[in-house]
């Protein structure tokens, strides 16, 4: 009996396989087919109390690789999606990490001027950096500066007149620095 179920298992193996095989091949492409076909046989033949060889053996075959290669194509598709998401991922980290990316370089001279120009601020004798606080800073008029400071309107316009003379000339590198850098930048859009 147990010789006889193997020459029949043998049989059905040589008459389908090549089938399956040209079917596998059309659902899922060269690389995984065989695979497929394979496993679809030895779950066959795992199965062999069960299943019963006759007629409709080719159907079951036909049927086991067809689930068995939907299956895959699942397994793929949910693998691309997972690693197109983590690719994306990926890129934008590297793109806004670039040197050169122009949002990166931005953001670090936009604080590299911040920090310039509060230490110039802070440089200021104590009565002219309040006053010009008070005025760019917290946007009050000059009026109101007086009136706040208990000084007087001459006064607060003196310490605004004294702190922009000694800003401007501590930070007119930085002027300099912005019109080159702008002079770049243009040219790179330009060409």
């Amino acid at each position: 009996m147990n010789e006889e179920l193997d020459a029949t298992y043998k049989a059905v193996f040589r008459q389908c396989y090549p089938k399956l095989l040209f079917y596998a091949v059309r659902l899922v492409g060269d690389e995984e087919a065989e695979d497929i076909v394979q496993d679809v046989f030895v779950e066959l033949w795992r199965r062999k109390e069960s299943v019963v060889i006759g007629e409709q053996i080719l159907a079951f075959l036909y049927r086991s690789v067809y689930t068995k290669a939907i299956n895959l194509l699942k397994h793929q598709a949910i693998e691309n999606n997972y690693s197109a998401a983590m690719m994306e991922i990926y890129e934008r980290k590297l793109q806004y990490y670039q040197p050169d990316h122009a949002e990166v370089i931005r953001k670090i001279e936009d604080q590299e001027l911040r920090q310039e120009i509060y230490g110039a601020i802070n440089e200021l004798p104590d009565k002219c950096r309040e006053v010009f606080k008070l005025s760019y800073l917290h946007e009050m008029k000059n009026k109101d500066i007086a009136e706040t400071l208990g000084i007087s309107l001459r006064t607060v316009e003196a310490h605004m007149y004294k702190a922009l003379k000694f800003l401007r000339e501590r930070l007119r590198h930085l002027l300099l620095s912005l019109i080159i850098f702008s002079a770049k930048l243009l040219s790179v859009f330009m060409s």
